[in-house]
């Protein structure tokens, strides 16, 4: 059996062998805390938890099977049941609830057969609900067996699930559109001039969703015969224009093409590369040229994000011929421990993950700690609903963020670090498995780095699925194989953290932030930004928004230059309404402080916070109670449970805005919603439940008149909530018949090419018509009481 077991886990799980599970515990037992890696190869091998290998792995770890289990059922990535044979998860994220992300799941649900969440009867497909994908400018998303489909319309809803039901259809239509192509490039010869453009092409997971890897290939295809070949790079931030290429002349002149599909390729490729024209209708941004986009770039100050977009995030020789690892390299060889924490000290760096503690300060507590064993975690554990920058860093410049963990490494005196990161962001993971595998290679991680007599590794720990892991203390009982339960402070991790060593945490910007303040000084940092807040902030801009992305500006920039000059205003068309910043732990800002400059005093004195970096804009059609009500049950769901006033106190106050958006709000229940959250931020115990109540505060604060609307007058002003709405079919209906189709629950009738009807008894307010309607014949009207 041992000779099986040697022969590797795929022939062992293709038995279905529980032995499998001996060569997964060996290979991680030797760890510290790993129970969370094991259970997670245990679940990717089998497909799920059964009673039976929890028992295996107890008997070959010596973890009580008990406690194998209250892991399993605290964190969402595990399943004690086997899934369908087509897993579909429908990200509810804040861009993807305000872009229609109950709509898509509705659709979802009819088109699977599956009731709410879960696994059809036919076991074809299971249905689950994710808190947020990462892929916030491309709302509503979801992923079906791992492939991202953005902009999910009714339409794309039932195509996806078409495809999966008949892959072979879905295979033949593909290969005649491929066959349909090679005939229109047999008839056209073209001759690729060698070794003249360099051509980029972003493949992060944005550009990828949007087809990114099609345009790729359909590159190599067309300059297979010449020495020209595309490049792979990152995410340039403007993900709505995916996918991305960017020219490069020989005389170093840039233009970057938008939402580029391969039919385009041949266009770019026949009149740019082959005639030097540039195709000016799909120019996004050109050095010689103004574009409608030129703003979007020309508002920031790239700091963290210069290299992305630019280089390989898969080659770091691509890193290092852009500067890579010179600051290491400078403080190994020119520079105290001390000194490093003077330089970040001078820069002004404060941590970009939450309530912007000083950097400098956190290191020093580590270093004049006591013990020989101390650690660097970077929290990559991203889970902020309508927040996708550390995916974007990870994914596009990985190694900076290396690089900046191995000079906090040397600051402290740590030699290993560890990358907390969120499993639902496969191609992160992937990319800084290849990074730390290239500096190993080239002995920029593991021992006697640069021949300094500096050791130091980095392990990879995947989160399983708990927005808490977010808080520090909660990550280190995570990364310890443990439940993530915060813990009450002091001792700070810096004194007392990882397996009770002395820890620094910071998040991914942070440390891509270090390693270029070392490199270039801390002057080039602080030269931006404020007084108290100093350089830049990377922002993902999301919601209704015409130019979502990832986009760094310097701190004191004013939230109406971030929302028109950088975003290009409201999507939509209507009145810019709010922006909700921070995540679940943030606030919502009005449109009438939109000269309010975002830094972290500035926020503060209005009741919102920095946070980790997410922009939601919002429009006048998006209820700001609704918005409370959400976030809300968001952390609900991912509040461990450990303290009453997190536990008890959100529960009480997100059955209180229910009622209210239910149409059954009442006299006070203003005023204890704002009594409950005073004391929940004073009493819980962690950082989750000291701020979960600013949403609703802030909505309150500042759309006071939108809950008065909900209680006393039943009405909901931007008419998004279903109990106080009515939808109506009007004159402009054409009798096509699509929304009797489309309606689940048989509420609309009416004879062909004849007005129909809409039975308000009957219609769930799903708003499936209003999403077939050609015409604009289905209006939405409010429903007051009485």
């Amino acid at each position: 059996m041992e000779d099986k077991v040697g022969t590797g886990v795929n022939v062992l799980a293709e038995s279905n062998s529980l032995f499998a599970i001996d060569e997964i515990v060996r290979r991680h037992h030797a760890y510290l805390g790993s129970a969370i890696p094991i259970l997670q190869d245990v679940q990717n091998t089998f497909g799920y938890l059964s009673l039976e290998m929890l028992q295996r792995i107890s008997e070959l770890t010596g973890i009580p099977a008990s406690k194998l289990y209250s892991i399993i059922t605290f964190y969402a990535q595990f399943k004690l049941e086997p899934a369908g044979k087509n897993v579909i998860h429908v990200c509810h994220g804040t861009a993807c609830h305000l872009m229609g992300a109950e709509r898509v799941t509705e659709l979802f649900q009819q088109e699977t057969g599956v009731e709410d969440w879960g696994t059809s009867p036919d076991n074809m497909f299971t249905l689950e609900k994710v808190a947020c994908i990462g892929c916030c400018s491309l709302a509503p998303v979801a992923t079906v067996n791992g492939e991202v489909h953005p902009h999910l319309t009714s339409d794309k809803v039932r195509k996806v699930i078409k495809d999966v039901r008949d892959p072979e259809a879905a295979k033949l239509t593909a290969k005649e559109g491929i066959a349909g192509e090679e005939e229109v490039a047999a008839e056209k010869i073209i001759i690729v001039p060698a070794e003249q453009y360099r051509i980029k092409v972003g493949l992060a997971t944005c550009g990828i969703a949007a087809g990114a890897s099609g345009v790729y290939d359909a590159f190599k295809d067309v300059l297979q015969a010449a020495k020209v070949q595309p490049e792979r790079t990152g995410c340039i931030g403007m993900c709505y224009n995916e996918p991305l290429v960017e020219v490069i002349t020989e005389e170093g002149k840039s233009y970057t093409y938008g939402k580029v599909t391969p039919e385009t390729v041949q266009v770019i490729i026949e009149e740019h590369i082959v005639k030097g024209t540039p195709v000016e209708d799909l120019l996004v941004l050109a050095q010689d040229k103004d574009t409608e986009d030129k703003l979007f770039m020309e508002r920031q100050q790239r700091i963290l994000l210069k290299n992305c977009g630019q280089i390989d995030p898969e080659e770091i020789d691509s890193y290092r011929q852009a500067g890579g690892y010179v600051g290491l390299e400078k403080a190994l060889n020119k520079m105290t421990p001390a000194e490093v924490i003077e330089e970040i000290k001078e820069s002004g760096l404060r941590g970009r993950g939450g309530a912007g503690f000083p950097t400098h300060m956190k290191w020093s507590f580590a270093q004049k700690a006591e013990g020989e064993q101390k650690y660097i975690v970077c929290n990559a554990d991203e889970g902020d609903p309508g927040a996708f920058m550390d995916r974007s860093i990870l994914e596009s410049d990985p190694h900076s963020v290396l690089e900046g963990m191995l000079l906090a490494g040397y600051a402290i005196g740590a030699d290993t670090g560890y990358v907390y990161i969120r499993a639902e962001y496969p191609l992160a993971v992937h990319r800084l498995n290849i990074a730390i595998a290239q500096a190993e290679e080239k002995r920029i991680l593991g021992q006697n780095i640069f021949g300094t007599g500096f050791d130091f590794k980095i392990i990879i720990r995947e989160g399983a699925g708990a927005f808490v892991c977010g808080e520090e203390t909660a990550l280190l009982m995570s990364i310890e194989g443990k439940r993530g339960m915060p813990r009450s402070r002091p001792p700070f991790p810096a004194q007392k953290g990882l397996f009770g060593c002395p820890t620094v945490i910071n998040n991914v910007e942070t440390f891509g932030n270090v390693s270029h303040i070392i490199h270039q000084g801390a002057a080039a940092f602080n030269a931006y930004g404020t007084a108290k807040s100093k350089g830049t902030k990377v922002f993902a801009l999301a919601g209704k928004v015409n130019r979502g992305g990832l986009i760094e500006v310097p701190m004191g920039i004013t939230v109406n230059e971030v929302v028109f000059d950088i975003g290009g205003g409201i999507s939509t068309g209507k009145p810019f309404k709010a922006v909700q910043t921070g995540g679940p732990s943030g606030g919502c800002i009005p449109a009438s402080l939109g000269d309010t400059p975002v830094d972290y005093e500035s926020l503060a004195e209005i009741g919102a916070i920095m946070g980790s970096g997410g922009l939601l804009i919002m429009d006048e059609e998006t209820c700001m109670v609704d918005v409370a009500k959400f976030f809300l049950g968001f952390t609900l769901e991912e509040s461990c449970g450990k303290c009453t006033f997190c536990r008890i106190g959100t529960g009480e106050m997100l059955r209180i805005l229910n009622r209210i958006v239910g149409g059954r709000g009442k006299e006070g229940d203003i005023e204890l919603l704002q009594e409950l959250g005073e004391k929940i931020k004073l009493g819980a115990l962690c950082g989750l439940g000291q701020t979960l109540p600013n949403p609703v505060l802030t909505t309150i604060k500042y759309f006071r008149d939108e809950y008065d609307a909900h209680i006393k007058e039943g009405v909901c002003p931007a008419k998004n909530c279903k109990a106080l709405i009515e939808y109506e079919i009007v004159e402009e209906c054409k009798g096509c018949g699509l929304c009797i189709k489309r309606c689940a629950v048989e509420a609309i009738s009416g004879e062909k090419k004849e007005v129909h009807t809409i039975d308000t008894e009957k219609c769930t307010r799903c708003g499936l018509c209003l999403d077939s309607c050609k015409f604009d014949a289905i209006v939405v009207t409010s429903k007051p009481k009485g």
